[in-house]
């Protein structure tokens, strides 16, 4: 069935117009001031559905680049699978992933997490996806193998850490970097300051410090901003290559960024809702014995939660382009799970649901309080993205000829976020009681209606891979005049 959407209000990066869009074989055919319905026709030859959005907004799908689904941290499997994850992110307007890949086996090849993933989501996403390489050591076979994933299999970004097992040192950052800028690939970094986390965790643990609050104490600010900076400058040495700061929490940081955007280096940042929205104070809760209230460990992640003060900074940060894009980090667990930190944070798995959150979020305290203008709002959470990480324009944009990746949002909707209403498997809401104004009230994934006024109508498995573009033949290349 083909769709004709009628009299909405049409969103891109760039501009509003006011028009109607057809869609045919899943792709945009059509987009014009007005088109009768007796005009088109069904590729299938079979009726058109005629929707009426006056008084509603269309954006181009969200594209979120930063979930984890079905991944494995050592003290427990993330519950949000390629199915229950991808369901999550259609019924809150995202109609594109990329996810980060877990670490393999000690050793293992880059296209060995490569192929596991690809079985995980084959037969469950029910949206489209991708996956970022993940960088767990440096030798020549790695370095070597860095090709073939970018141009052959169309893994065109990779991710290191900075933090955890299997953290890279200098020497080993500077070699992906270099490699990863020849390929014209970009580099994702987790950044923290791993010896410093140590210092400061173990000073805690040791004092009997254990409750969620000193799992945020243990990784500071400035553990996070120190990694920033020396990404930013090892970056410079490896020939000025480009890198991504992902899940970007503090202002520190944030300083940083700014600077090197000051003098024309190509560093792009993104931040998370939960760092728009929540502070430091949810992780004070503590329940009689001194135990740790459940409250407090839905919260705990890396990097963890700020003060106000950052919260603010961050917006500041998106309002004048030094952050890039809006993510996620979605890595949904179970309380029971999350139960396992009453003995100590450091037992706690860390992580947040978030995928369905996303765009209602940013459109209600963005668009609706004034903060981003509904083009910027479109530009962080589908256009930026989808450039950035090889994937525009067939996605991150209305337009002829793209994919019909389109979400409606009823600017009049008015929605009390809730558990009872999410999608994840995960049994807790980060924004529990939060009132939004405006919602997304239809998703549409290459055509196909999957979501219609909260209720999912998709299948498991509609979602393909999308092999994706290096940056020399997708992005629009920083501008350094």
């Amino acid at each position: 069935m083909s769709v004709l959407i009628k009299n909405a209000t049409l969103v891109n990066a760039d501009a509003s117009e006011q028009a109607d869009i057809f869609i045919n074989n899943g792709l945009i055919e059509r987009i014009a001031p007005a088109i009768n319905p007796a005009d088109v026709k069904s590729s299938d030859a079979s009726s058109v559905e005629v929707i009426d959005a006056s008084g509603k907004y269309i954006i181009p799908g969200g594209v979120d680049v930063h979930t984890h689904f079905n991944i494995d941290v050592g003290i427990a499997r993330s519950c949000d699978d390629f199915y229950s994850g991808t369901v999550s992110a259609a019924c809150g307007g995202t109609t594109t992933i990329i996810d980060h890949m877990g670490f393999g086996p000690e050793g293992c090849s880059l296209h060995h997490q490569l192929e596991r993933y690809h079985e995980f989501a084959r037969d469950s996403a029910v949206i489209d996806y991708s996956f970022h390489g993940t960088i767990q050591h440096i030798d020549d076979s790695i370095l070597d193998e860095m090709e073939s994933m970018v141009l052959d299999e169309g893994i065109s970004s990779f991710k290191l850490y900075l933090t955890y097992g299997y953290k890279l040192d200098d020497t080993e950052v500077l070699s992906a970097l270099s490699r990863l800028n020849q390929l014209n690939a970009l580099t994702c970094v987790h950044p923290e300051n791993d010896g410093a986390i140590r210092f400061l965790k173990n000073r805690m643990l040791e004092r009997g410090l254990k409750d969620p609050i000193y799992h945020a104490l243990s990784r500071p600010p400035e553990c996070e901003a120190e990694a920033v900076g020396r990404m930013i400058n090892l970056a410079v040495l490896a020939g000025d290559a480009p890198i991504y700061i992902v899940h970007l929490s503090n202002g520190i940081g944030l300083e940083y960024i700014r600077q090197a955007h000051q003098r024309g280096q190509p560093v792009f940042a993104e931040t998370c809702p939960q760092y728009l929205q929540l502070d430091i104070n949810r992780y004070n809760e503590t329940c009689p014995g001194n135990f740790p209230a459940d409250q407090g460990l839905k919260y705990i992640m890396s990097p963890p939660l700020r003060d106000s003060d950052h919260l603010e900074q961050l917006w500041h940060g998106l309002q004048d382009g030094t952050i890039s894009t809006v993510a996620t980090d979605h890595c949904a667990f179970t309380m029971d799970q999350k139960r396992a930190g009453r003995d100590g944070f450091q037992y706690c798995p860390n992580g947040v649901p978030g995928v369905e959150n996303r765009i209602p979020l940013m459109f209600s305290e963005g668009v609706m309080k004034g903060r981003l203008s509904i083009n910027h709002f479109v530009d962080l959470v589908s256009t930026q993205p989808a450039q950035l990480f090889g994937l525009y324009p067939r996605k991150g944009v209305i337009a002829e000829g793209s994919d019909a990746d389109l979400v409606i949002i009823d600017p009049d909707c008015e929605v009390t976020l809730s558990q009872s209403q999410m999608h994840s498997r995960s049994d807790y809401c980060p924004y529990e009681g939060m009132t939004l104004q405006g919602y997304p009230v239809m998703t549409l994934s290459k055509g196909k209606i999957i979501v219609r006024n909260g209720v999912f109508k998709g299948l498991a498995g509609d979602g393909e891979f999308i092999p994706r573009e290096t940056l020399n033949r997708c992005f629009r290349y920083w501008n350094r005049s």
